[in-house]
């Protein structure tokens, strides 16, 4: 076993620990969660569609499971459950019948209250027994971990230009850059590639989600128009952006090293892009990650600095699924 292997079997068993530990301290082992009547599932079910209210306190059971991240079988026997002890009204969406809507009822907000004091409760219990200078630790930590778990849970895809999550990131991102560059920002003055240069095999497209909803993008033009030229070429990287709330979750990062990845399977040998000034985070990611300054490949107006990147491989190029 090599030194490595042996870190990641400690690790690994570091958080089977934590998951016992935490576990057994908040309760989920027992069938009445917090005191109350029904076990942590339901509990935490009926907590998450008081949470986040749509339209008239309704929400589609669609985004309840992507959020909670459970399959479809288990959210509907939990739904079943709550309906049946007049919690929640699961009905069918007006506008489009396929869909199911999932509402709180005057008994299910009652008890979803009383969810919020015990878990108050419970909360206050953990931080008692410290200590001032413990306590801070003990939150600190958890926000820490809070935070490199859900980076751990986004999810990266290739995902067609057109499809609309996608578009829900390019809106956003051009939204963005018109309040942060001086002038504004008119994508149909740029050079920022038609979104037909994103698809295979020209290039590709990708959208990171969180809990199901589109957090983040970036795209990837393919030199030769994905054909392997020959001594190598540059790829370029395009419309990197991170919702504000899913930022420090270093997803820039990933999505970056995602692209440059993709690059090098698909025969690049070097890979580029530009940014403006006002992108200063932006740019202390590039500088961090390898790229050097380079004179201007392009004359985009909205640009001020070029960077550039030699990549560690160039294997033969993928085909594109």
């Amino acid at each position: 076993m090599t030194t490595e292997q042996a870190e990641q079997m400690e690790q690994v068993e570091q958080v089977r620990r934590f998951n016992r530990t935490v576990a057994e301290r908040v309760g989920v082992l027992h069938d009445r969660y917090l005191g109350g009547t029904r076990p942590y599932g339901q509990a935490r079910l009926l907590w998450e569609i008081g949470d986040r209210l749509g339209d008239e306190g309704t929400h589609d059971v669609r985004s309840v499971r992507d959020r909670l991240g459970l399959d479809s079988g288990y959210v509907s026997r939990l739904l079943r459950a709550l309906e049946r002890d007049g919690l929640v009204a699961v009905e069918s969406h007006p506008r489009d019948r396929r869909v199911r809507t999932v509402r709180l009822t005057e008994a299910g907000r009652a008890e979803r209250a009383l969810l919020d004091d015990r878990s108050d409760a419970l909360a206050a219990s953990l931080l008692g027994p410290l200590d001032a200078r413990q306590r801070d630790r003990l939150t600190s930590a958890m926000a820490e971990v809070e935070r490199l778990l859900t980076a751990s849970v986004v999810s990266l895809e290739v995902l067609d230009p057109g499809h609309p999550d996608a578009e829900q990131c390019l809106r956003s991102y051009a939204a963005e850059l018109r309040e942060l560059f001086d002038g504004g920002f008119d994508p149909a003055n740029s050079l920022l590639p038609d979104p037909g240069e994103l698809r295979a095999p020209r290039g590709l497209f990708l959208v990171a989600r969180l809990h199901g909803e589109p957090v983040g993008c970036g795209g990837l033009k393919l030199p030769g128009g994905g054909l392997k030229l020959p001594g190598g070429a540059p790829a370029e990287i395009k419309r990197v952006w991170v919702d504000p709330g899913a930022r420090g979750l270093g997803l820039a990062r990933r999505i970056l090293s995602e692209l440059e990845e993709r690059a090098v399977r698909h025969g690049s040998d070097r890979i580029r892009l530009d940014t403006n000034k006002a992108l200063e985070a932006a740019t202390r990611l590039y500088r961090s990650s390898g790229y050097a300054e380079v004179p201007a490949f392009n004359d985009e107006p909205y640009a001020h600095h070029w960077f550039e990147k030699r990549l560690a491989s160039t294997p033969a190029p993928i085909a594109e699924t």
